[in-house]
């Protein structure tokens, strides 16, 4: 009997000896990650770090870059004339009209403020390095982090507004909405808790250079969103929209 037990004993550690084994050896290596996309030399030209006045503006990391994030001319088609600012807040991109059915298009962070407009607008003036100061609601809402700056800012790589800012006014009317740098480059493509339509500060001081006084702006409608972006006719893309929160930062 206890011969036949030990038979049975030795038979059931040799099926489980396998097992065990594999128990206590290493897992097997995980598959590597695939390798980030290389950035293009000319966008990580693009945006490089550069001086401007007496301020030097760092580099946007890679990591936040990518080709299809870049400034560049793609096809646009409107009738708008050229030079016209179309801003699609839901798609996060900002198209700068050019001849002949093309635009020049930047990748924006889009806030809360700046989904809550739409319609037209025009551009009286801009600013170098604004100032920037939260408003009374601002402040009322989040004391703790508008409180200590409730006196306002002055313009620098620390200001929310970042290196140009762009006012739209309807009329004689300021909208208070605005199209501006930023001091979060990370946020650049994302639809955030707050703020307007901001973009990177390479790209804003493009945008701003080639802006003049009196410059007409639409800002589209979350139902308008892609429009422009295929031939009339054919059936505009859908757009992904999902906000990312910010909370505790500076808009």
């Amino acid at each position: 009997m206890i011969a036949a037990r030990k038979r049975v004993t030795l038979i059931s550690l040799a099926l489980l000896g396998p097992l065990l084994l594999a128990a206590c050896s290493p897992a097997p290596d995980m598959p590597a990650a695939p390798p980030a996309p290389e950035i293009p030399a000319d966008v990580l030209a693009k945006y490089g770090s550069e001086q401007d006045e007496d301020r030097i503006i760092p580099a946007v990391d890679p990591k936040y870059l990518s080709a299809e994030k870049a400034r560049q001319e793609v096809d646009y088609w409107t009738d708008e004339k050229p030079g016209t600012i179309i801003v699609d807040p839901w798609a996060r991109k900002l198209y700068f009209v050019q001849k002949n059915n093309r635009a020049i298009r930047y990748t924006v962070a889009v806030g809360e403020e700046g989904r809550g407009f739409s319609g037209t607008a025009h551009i009286p003036y801009q600013r170098d390095w604004p100032s920037w100061k939260p408003t009374q609601n601002m402040i009322s809402e989040d004391p703790e982090l508008y409180g200590p700056v409730q006196n306002g800012l002055a313009g620098g790589l620390d200001n929310p507004l970042g290196a140009r800012a762009l006012y739209l006014h309807k009329g004689n009317r300021d909208t208070f909405y605005r199209i501006h740098g930023t001091m979060q480059p990370w946020s650049i493509g994302e639809a955030t808790s707050a703020g307007c339509i901001r973009l990177w500060n390479q790209d804003i001081i493009d945008l701003a250079a080639r802006v003049k006084s009196g410059t007409h702006v639409i800002v589209l409608s979350q139902a308008e969103t892609g429009k422009g972006t295929v031939p009339p006719g054919v059936a505009l893309p859908p757009v992904t929209y999902d906000p990312v929160k910010t909370e505790g930062e500076l808009q």
